[in-house]
């Protein structure tokens, strides 16, 4: 865990890849533990510390993560997100050359694409699936994707969310061709071998819901994987 940002009212850290950023059926130590014990040591706390979750990202995935240590700066944090004023960029590596024809606009270089799909999610597979056209029990899904970089079989695309929707990224990536590398979920041909897949939080800005500031954080990229080292 690296510690990105820090003040009384929140704490924005940098996530490894298989961390989980809240307890879930598994029982494994959290990333929010992690951050309640740093905070509890840095500070001689006594008792419980108070540590609110506002977002998530899936446990293959690294990056930012936002956390509350006050009630206040949750409630409001809360209602942002909710409202859409956190802005967070996220970065994919996937392959250089569409895997599947997608029937979207193709993805260009330096330009922004947009990118909607209709969603539906299978609880039982934990999996979300594209569609086109809106069909039955299925959620708008909006980005904008960007190729940054191209490499030698890879690319860097940097993605914006309008929505926040299960798997997003990564199923409407997958719909257009692009699997994120290691996402075997989601049709990458390969498996990363630290379990991880090259999906990275890598940047959030917004106004801190107590001081009014503007706050503006970047994650550096993982260090476990040279494929990374490649796009920094």
């Amino acid at each position: 865990m690296e510690v990105l940002y820090e003040d009384n009212h929140i704490i924005i850290v940098n996530k490894s890849a298989g961390e989980i950023v809240q307890g879930d059926k598994t029982g494994d130590a959290t990333l929010a533990d992690a951050v309640k014990a740093y905070i509890k040591e840095k500070y001689a706390k006594p008792g419980d510390v108070f540590l609110g979750t506002v977002h998530r990202l899936d446990r293959p995935v690294s990056g930012i993560v936002v956390y509350a240590r006050t009630s206040k700066a949750l409630s409001r944090l809360n209602e942002m997100f909710r409202l859409g004023q956190v802005h967070k960029t996220y970065h994919a590596i996937t392959p250089k050359t569409p895997l599947a024809r997608s029937g979207q606009p193709p993805l260009a270089l330096g330009t922004p694409t947009n990118l909607v799909h209709f969603l539906t999610r299978n609880e039982r597979q934990n999996k979300a699936y594209a569609h086109l056209h809106e069909v039955s029990g299925a959620k708008r899904a909006s980005l904008d994707a960007t190729i940054q970089k191209i490499g030698d079989n890879t690319q860097l695309i940097e993605v914006n969310l309008h929505t926040g929707r299960h798997h997003q990224i990564r199923c409407q990536l997958a719909a257009v061709g692009f699997p994120i590398r290691g996402d075997l979920k989601y049709g990458a041909p390969r498996s990363n071998p630290d379990g991880s897949i090259c999906l990275h939080a890598h940047h959030i800005e917004f106004v801190h819901p107590v001081s009014k500031q503007l706050i503006s954080v970047t994650a550096p990229y993982p260090q476990g994987l040279s494929i990374w080292r490649a796009f920094e």
